[in-house]
């Protein structure tokens, strides 16, 4: 089997003021306030929302 990458997604800036759209997409990722933790799978549809939130998110690649 392949070995599936992970990554945790943190949510480190405010929704405060952010558009509702952007503030879907964090809510979709799982992240609901401020200093939360998430981790998912690295696939296509998870690139492309942390590509949109990037500026209100940081990411780490985890070692499984």
């Amino acid at each position: 089997m392949a070995k599936e990458e992970l990554v945790q997604l943190r949510l480190v800036r405010s929704l405060i003021g952010v558009p509702s759209k952007q503030r879907r997409i964090v809510h979709a990722l799982g992240l609901r306030k401020l200093n939360s933790t998430v981790v998912h799978k690295n696939n296509s549809q998870i690139q492309g929302m942390v590509f949109k939130v990037s500026h209100l998110i940081t990411l780490e690649r985890v070692k499984k």
